[in-house]
């Protein structure tokens, strides 16, 4: 009789691949997957009976801002709780390293924590905090585009010299030798709206030797969408490396219904070039509060201020007439701030959420003090919501779009399916009762229907509670 760790017994097995699920059972042993299918010749250390729940590969989150809170709290309730195993960061052009602040934070890299917290001047030097942290997630990593920017420039409303950019290069190939993904821009913002496409592509120029790829925040998610979409593919064949578009979305009233549009023109570009992107299941958005996406016809939420912190969870308008101004004004006086846009089409959404092509990520900014529900509640709303519920999708499909097809993407190797010699990074669920609790006006709560998270074969959560036991690695980039 073979011995193994962990036999789960009589799950309904949902492998990640986008096939028909599978009553099996699944045997666990140092780490990885041993066997699945009906085992009845294992003596294990530990029986979990699933009782027909499903059992899937664990949620990886494409879209992460964890890059300091998981240093912080390694703990990470906010993605364990949902089945999230793996966390993708340094997203949007700001990550946690390389970071030499030369002054005052810039807006974005502020969502990501406070200015001490930076103190990762190497990709290296992260990479060993993690190790030392050891979170209860696996952890891996881009590199921010505005970091670099930051690092070098004395100003960010320009676009880089050439001696700039190939001091940022060389702390590109640093972060690359030691395993980061590849880059990420975050375009849109102010402290890299300036940068040329020639700067973005000269720094992409080391990805493709290292078989890395080229992640983005568009330069513009609303009008000028598919002009946006234009450079990223551009900057992706320059560098002959795969893109990935962050949250895709059509936000602003006056964009609404090109979801469509959008989606056609990505599946043509897909026919000569690799082309991803992801998608939370909210019709809002959430970051700073900028001045340029204030739109009175939006309801636009505050979920931090520096100067006016009683402000928080209040909308704009709220505070507009009570101080008696326009939002304009009223914006201008909250910042530095943080802010939910209620600026997307449901149907949009939907249409970008549903295409095979997909992944999920919460893009949930975990410092924020009422942040937006997707923190908690993107990958339960994904299964409880949009596929139980409204029918989307179906649940083996459902589970692809946040595990094989992230794996793929990313390059993360032996992960996101439930096959032996897989590591175990898995997730117990309940299909009948999984759905998100989290809300914009009480957003800090643990999803209902996870039963059980395993972790490199560590279980890790159980009955809505953490077990103290923390088995997350980083997870370096594979050729």
């Amino acid at each position: 009789m073979a011995k193994c760790g962990t036999l789960i017994r009589n799950a309904l097995v949902v492998d990640g691949g986008g096939e028909t699920p599978l009553a099996a059972d699944v045997a666990i042993d140092a780490g990885r997957i041993l066997a699945v299918g009906a085992l009845q010749d294992y003596q294990p250390e530990d029986i979990i009976d699933a009782e027909g729940k499903v059992l899937a590969p664990g949620f990886i989150d494409v879209h992460a801002h964890d890059d300091l809170y998981l240093i912080r709290n390694p703990e990470m309730l906010p993605k364990l709780s949902q089945g999230v195993t793996t966390v993708i960061v340094g997203n949007c052009g700001i990550s946690a390293a390389p970071v030499q602040l030369r002054g005052k934070l810039p807006d974005p890299m502020n969502l990501l924590g406070e200015e001490e917290a930076f103190r990762f001047p190497t990709f290296a030097s992260y990479v060993k905090a993690i190790a030392t942290a050891q979170p209860t997630v696996n952890v891996a990593a881009l590199v921010g585009h505005t970091a670099l920017r930051n690092n070098h420039m004395d100003r960010l409303d320009r676009s880089a010299t050439p001696s700039e950019m190939d001091a940022m290069r060389a702390q590109l190939r640093e972060a690359l030798a030691h395993g980061a993904l590849g880059l990420s821009t975050g375009l849109a913002y102010l402290s890299a709206y300036s940068a040329s496409t020639e700067e973005v592509a000269a720094l992409a120029e080391p990805l493709a030797d290292a078989g890395a790829i080229y992640a983005t925040h568009l330069r513009s998610e609303s009008e000028a969408i598919l002009q946006a979409l234009d450079e990223a593919c551009r900057i992706g064949k320059n560098a002959q490396v795969p893109v990935v578009v962050s949250h895709l979305k059509c936000a602003g009233i006056a964009n609404w219904g090109r979801g469509t549009e959008v989606l056609e023109w990505l599946d043509r570009s897909r026919e000569s070039q690799p082309i991803g992107w992801d998608c939370y299941p909210y019709a809002a958005g959430s970051s700073t509060l900028d001045l340029r996406q204030v739109d009175e016809r939006v309801t636009i939420r505050i979920t931090w201020s520096i100067p006016h912190p009683d402000k928080a969870g209040q909308t704009l308008a709220q505070i507009a007439e009570a101080w008696g101004v326009g939002h304009r004004e009223a914006a201008r006086r909250l910042q530095p701030a943080g802010a939910i846009y209620h600026s997307i089409a449901e149907e949009d959404m939907r249409d970008i959420l549903r295409h095979p092509a997909t992944m999920i990520g919460s893009d949930g900014l975990p410092n924020d003090p009422l942040p937006h529900p997707r923190l908690w509640g993107t990958f339960p709303r994904v299964l409880g919501h949009y596929c139980r519920e409204q029918k989307l999708f179906s649940l083996a499909e459902a589970v692809r779009k946040m595990t094989s097809l992230p794996a793929q993407r990313f390059g993360l190797t032996d992960r996101g399916c439930i096959r032996p010699g897989y590591h175990a990074d898995l997730v117990l669920l309940d299909p009948v009762t999984i759905r998100d609790l989290a809300t914009f006006d009480d957003p800090i709560r643990p999803a209902a229907g996870i039963e059980a998270v395993w972790v490199n074969g560590t279980l890790t959560y159980r009955n809505q509670a953490l077990t103290g036991h923390r088995a997350g690695r980083f997870l370096p980039r594979q050729t």
